[in-house]
């Protein structure tokens, strides 16, 4: 064998191994889909995480402005209970004065659900 032909060998058996090199190297940097999966069960997974404690404090504050409204509620309440009250007392009162008390004014379309009309 000739040089030239030594040359020719060794340069396809270079190549050869080359392209086997380069196979290999890109086979294993090559992301299976098992791991793309992975990545984007990960992603999926943290984003549900901060959707799930932001759900969380929007609860929350939601739980404390009901709060807030049913202390208003049952203060509201309270002071209603409290005019009837003495309302009452206080028509008792003239009556027994023997006078009459005024007419009242007509009660709004929003109250009247509210208010027991016995007075």
């Amino acid at each position: 064998m000739s040089v030239e032909m030594w040359t020719a060998v060794s340069s396809g058996v270079v190549g050869v191994a080359s392209a086997a090199a380069a196979t290999w190297s890109g086979r294993a940097a090559r992301r299976t889909r098992r791991d793309h999966r992975r990545d984007d069960f990960t992603v999926v997974t943290d984003a549900m995480r901060q959707e799930m404690k932001r759900q969380g404090q929007r609860i929350s504050e939601l739980e404390q402005v009901s709060d807030r409204q049913d202390q208003r509620l049952e203060g509201a309440g309270v002071a209603i209970s409290y005019l009837i009250d003495r309302v009452r007392g206080l028509t008792t009162w003239v009556r027994s004065s023997g006078l009459e008390p005024p007419a009242a004014a007509p009660i709004p379309a929003r109250a009247r659900e509210f208010i027991d009309q016995d007075v």
